[in-house]
C-alpha cells in the first residue's frame, strides 16, 4: 500500500502538482501512510465483530488543479497505484525463481528462502487483489476517477457526491455482492494462478501456492 500510495503522489508531482512532496507525504516511510481509523481502528473494529476486513492506507494529498492537463493528470495519477501494484505482482514472480538457486544451492538458507518465497506468493496475490479491488468503480476509489470521464458532465458531477458513501457502498459490496465482487476479481484470480504457475517449479519445500 505504501507503494501504492508514493506512485500516486510521484505520478501527480511529474503532471505539476508537488502537493504531497510538500507535505512529506512523497516517501516510502509507512509511518507516514497510516491513517489512525483506516489503517488501525477500522481492521481492528472489524477484526473483534468477525466482519470481512477491510482497511486502507492514509490517501496521499493532491491538488488536481495544479496539473498541466487536468483530465490527463487526473486518470495518469489515479491509475498509478495500480500500475504499481501490477509491477509489484511481476516482480514478485521474478524473485521467487531467483530465491530457489540459494536455497537449493546453500542448504543452511534454504528455510529461510522458502519463508522470503511464501512472502512473494503472499505478495502476488495482495497486489493484483489491490489492483483489481480499486478498478472498482465506486467513489473514492481509483476507477471512479477514469469512470467518471464516461459520463455526462451533469451525470459525472452527481457520481462525484455519492464519495461520501463510498465506504459504506464497498462494505454493502463485500456482504451482498459476493457473485459479482467475484466476477470483477476474476481477472485477478487468472493472473494469480498465470504468475504462481510460472513459478511453481522453482517453489521449494514447504512453500504452496495460492491457486
Amino acid at each position: 500500500m505504501v507503494a501504492h500510495e508514493y506512485a500516486h503522489g510521484w505520478v501527480a508531482m511529474k503532471n505539476g502538482d508537488p502537493t504531497a512532496y510538500q507535505l512529506g507525504r512523497l516517501t516510502w516511510n509507512p509511518l507516514k501512510h497510516i491513517d489512525p481509523f483506516m489503517t488501525i481502528l477500522l481492521p481492528i473494529f472489524l477484526f473483534i465483530a468477525h466482519a470481512p476486513i477491510l482497511g486502507g492506507a492514509k490517501p496521499i494529498p493532491v491538488n488536481p488543479r495544479n496539473y498541466r492537463n487536468f483530465k490527463k493528470g487526473d486518470i495518469a495519477v489515479s491509475l498509478a497505484g495500480i500500475v504499481t501494484n501490477l509491477i509489484l505482482a511481476v516482480v514478485f514472480a521474478i524473485l521467487i525463481p531467483l530465491l530457489y538457486f540459494p536455497g537449493t544451492a546453500f542448504p543452511k538458507i534454504a528455510q529461510a528462502c522458502a519463508l522470503l518465497q511464501q512472502m512473494c506468493v503472499f505478495g502476488i496475490w495482495i497486489n493484483l487483489i489491490l489492483a483489481a479491488f480499486n478498478l472498482l468503480p465506486i467513489p473514492p476509489l481509483d476507477g471512479s476517477h477514469v469512470f467518471k470521464y464516461v459520463l455526462p458532465p451533469a451525470w459525472a458531477l452527481s457520481y462525484e457526491r455519492i464519495s461520501r458513501f463510498g465506504l459504506l457502498i464497498i462494505y454493502a459490496l463485500l456482504f451482498l455482492g459476493g457473485p459479482l465482487l467475484m466476477w470483477w476479481l476474476y481477472p485477478a484470480i487468472i493472473g494469480n494462478q498465470f504468475l504462481c504457475g510460472v513459478s511453481r517449479g522453482f517453489a521449494l519445500p514447504g512453500v504452496r501456492c495460492l491457486m
